[in-house]
C-alpha cells in the first residue's frame, strides 16, 4: 500500500537553515488574529467591557500568557532535566516544544491578573478564551502535522502516514513504518469540534453564568486529548504507566467538574 510521506516543509519561507517564516509561528499568529476579531465581536455585542485600547491590552497578555505558559510548561512538564541542567534552553523557540497544558495554565494567569487590573468577571474572560482558543488549536494542530512531529503510534490503516522524522536520518523511506497522522485526530477533536461547539453554546448561553463554558471547554478538551493519545506515540516517559498528555488531562477532568457544578447553580444574576 502506498502511504502519504509526510515530508513537507515547516517553512512558509526561509532565509537558512534555522531561520525563516515558519507554518507553526504563521499558526499562532492567524489563532491571536481569529481570537481578535472575535473579541471585537463580543464587545460590539456588550458581552465584553473592552474598548478597543483594553483589547489590545488584553490580547497581548494572553500572547504572552501562551507564550511563556507553553513554553515554561513544555520544558517543566516534558523536558525537566534539560532545562534544570541549561534554563536558557527556555528562549531556543526555534527548535520547537510547547505544551497545551501549560499554555492554558499561562493564559489562567493572564486573565485573572487582567481582570484584577480592569475590574472585571474572571470567569467571564475565561468563557471569551474559550470562545477563541479553538481556531488556534486547530491551525497548531495543523502545524504540528506540517512540521512531521508529534506523530502518532505504528499502524497500517489505509490512511496512515510515513513520517521521516521518526525514523534516524538516512533511513529508506519503504523501512520507515506508517503511523496514526494523530495530529490531524487532534485537530478535528481539540480544534474544529470544541470550535464548533463553544460558538453553539455561547448561541445557547450568551455567557449568562461566566465560568460555565470555560469549565465545559476544558472538560471536553481533556477527553479530546485522552482519546487521541490512544494513538499517539509517546513523546516523554510516562507517568503510572500513562502518557503525559493523558495523565495531566485527568487531573483536570475533576477541577472543571466541580467547576461546572458550582457556576450551573448559580442564577445569572448571582454573583
Amino acid at each position: 500500500m502506498n502511504y502519504f510521506v509526510d515530508n513537507l516543509s515547516p517553512f512558509v519561507w526561509q532565509w537558512s537553515p534555522e531561520f525563516g517564516i515558519r507554518w507553526y509561528g504563521l499558526a499562532y499568529a492567524a489563532g491571536i488574529v481569529i481570537g481578535w476579531w472575535l473579541l471585537i465581536r463580543l464587545a460590539r455585542q456588550g458581552l465584553v467591557g473592552l474598548d478597543a485600547k483594553s483589547r489590545g491590552q488584553f490580547i497581548l497578555a494572553l500572547l504572552l500568557g501562551i507564550v511563556v505558559g507553553g513554553r515554561l510548561g513544555y520544558m517543566i512538564l516534558y523536558d525537566l532535566p534539560t532545562f534544570l541542567k541549561n534554563p536558557l534552553t527556555f528562549f531556543q523557540f526555534w527548535q520547537g516544544g510547547m505544551a497545551s497544558h501549560g499554555g492554558f495554565i499561562g493564559v489562567t494567569a493572564a486573565c485573572y491578573l487582567f481582570a484584577g487590573k480592569k475590574k472585571i468577571s474572571f470567569p467571564l474572560l475565561l468563557d471569551v478564551v474559550c470562545l477563541m482558543a479553538p481556531a488556534g488549536l486547530l491551525l497548531g494542530r495543523l502545524a504540528n502535522f506540517i512540521n512531521g512531529e508529534l506523530w502518532g503510534k505504528i499502524s497500517h490503516v489505509p490512511w496512515a502516514v510515513i513520517f521521516p522524522k521518526s525514523a534516524e536520518e538516512g533511513t529508506p523511506l519503504n523501512l520507515i513504518a506508517p503511523r496514526h497522522p494523530s495530529q490531524l485526530y487532534e485537530a478535528a477533536l481539540e480544534g474544529l469540534f470544541l470550535l464548533i461547539y463553544t460558538q453553539l453554546r455561547y448561541r445557547q448561553t450568551r455567557l449568562k453564568k461566566p465560568g460555565q463554558l470555560a469549565a465545559e471547554f476544558i472538560f471536553l478538551y481533556c477527553l479530546a486529548r485522552i482519546f487521541c493519545e490512544q494513538f499517539r506515540e509517546p513523546d516523554a516517559s510516562l507517568f503510572f504507566g500513562l502518557s503525559r498528555g493523558v495523565f495531566y488531562s485527568a487531573l483536570l477532568i475533576p477541577l472543571s467538574l466541580f467547576v461546572w457544578l458550582r457556576v450551573s447553580g448559580k442564577r445569572p444574576n448571582s454573583k
